[in-house]
């Protein structure tokens, strides 16, 4: 067994399983640029590491993020390729190998948009799911206004990406967010026996088998991934979305 401690994030690799484990407990795991750096290399290295062979994603039993921390966010300068986001959503996007992810209390913004880029997904009933992206004078992100319309119709897709309204684990399950639901206590170790499975599987087989089942939308997500950034880009220069942050720390 080989770990390596990092602030922020976590990393274990053992039985071919690379865990990414984000702790950051006294800001509910929301996400800095710190972390979308570490996570960004994790992946790209473990891309490349034969003894990787699924990754596994999660927070603790009883949270997962809280999404982008906005201080941090508002100030790490322009959506280029080398932004650290930019470059976690490109290394998602673009991961060879089988994700599964642990979610548990929170999964807002980042957290539930990646989850359309995972494999298998498995989460608590009481999980709190939302892209509030629109109440932050924002657009969708990380391909979700492609990869949610395609999971559960444009309709519904709508009532999460413009209304921006939350939904639990069971909504989740329902519209094929998530495979399965266990309690907190059982979360963390079935999803990583889910993942342990599947990295005992034949490597070549399974990463064949992910790789045919996105390539039909292998261009619209790059598309999709580079609209949405741009259109992202600008909005954060926005009035209203400088009013809607302002408003979000006054609240806190």
């Amino acid at each position: 067994m080989k770990e390596e401690t990092m602030t922020g994030v976590e990393q274990q690799l053992q039985d071919g399983v690379l865990s990414l484990t984000l702790l950051r407990p006294d800001k509910k795991n929301a996400l800095n640029q710190r972390m979308y750096q570490q996570l960004a290399d994790a992946l790209k290295q473990a891309a490349q590491d034969d003894q990787v062979k699924v990754v596994l994603l999660q927070g603790q039993d009883n949270c997962f993020t809280a999404g982008n921390d906005l201080q941090d966010f508002m100030g790490g300068g322009e959506l280029n390729q080398q932004h650290p986001t930019v470059r976690f959503l490109y290394q998602l996007a673009e991961f060879p190998k089988p994700i599964v992810a642990a979610v548990a209390g929170l999964a807002i913004g980042i957290g539930t948009t990646a989850l359309l880029h995972c494999e298998l997904v498995y989460a608590t009933a009481d999980t709190r799911f939302q892209l509030p992206f629109t109440k932050l004078g924002l657009c969708p992100e990380a391909a979700s206004s492609l990869l949610l319309p395609q999971l559960i119709g444009y309709h519904r897709a709508c009532e999460y990406l413009l209304l921006a309204e939350p939904f639990d684990g069971l909504e989740a399950e329902r519209m094929g967010l998530v495979n399965r639901l266990l309690p907190e206590a059982e979360l963390l170790n079935f999803a990583w026996q889910k993942a342990r499975q599947l990295a005992a599987m034949p490597t070549q087989a399974i990463q064949s088998s992910k790789r045919l089942l996105k390539a039909s939308q292998r261009e619209a997500l790059q598309y999709t991934l580079r609209e949405e950034l741009n259109e992202f880009q600008q909005l954060l220069q926005s009035d209203a979305c400088q009013q809607a942050v302002q408003q979000f720390f006054q609240k806190k």
